[in-house]
């Protein structure tokens, strides 16, 4: 059984025991969270919500509360004397899928 969740304004698509990281959410490490945005529910037979499937739920464990590794961002104007070095470290929680319901 999967189902396809939203998060953070992007589409997830998981089956119990998957990891995945998603955007920064509240919470601290062992906490449980529940999405109830469900887009589609797999399996022997799909459900698929317009927009979403009623009664649906995903429900993970918090892993890490993290950030992603450092992207540089350099900016350049060719001739004009111009550049600009900049770092970037995303922040993101890693869940673990612990049940589908739906």
């Amino acid at each position: 059984m999967y189902a396809v969740f939203t998060t953070g304004g992007k589409q997830y698509r998981v089956a119990q025991g998957d990891k995945v990281r998603v955007e920064k959410l509240a919470g601290n490490v062992g906490d449980a969270v529940s999405f109830d945005q469900v887009l589609l529910v797999g399996g022997e037979t799909i459900k698929i919500g317009q927009p979403l499937v009623g009664g649906a739920k995903v429900e993970a464990k918090i892993v890490a509360q993290d950030r992603a590794k450092k992207v540089i961002v350099f900016k350049f104007r060719r001739r004009k004397n111009y550049r600009r070095k900049n770092g970037h470290r995303q922040p993101y929680t890693a869940l673990e899928i612990t049940a589908i319901k739906g």
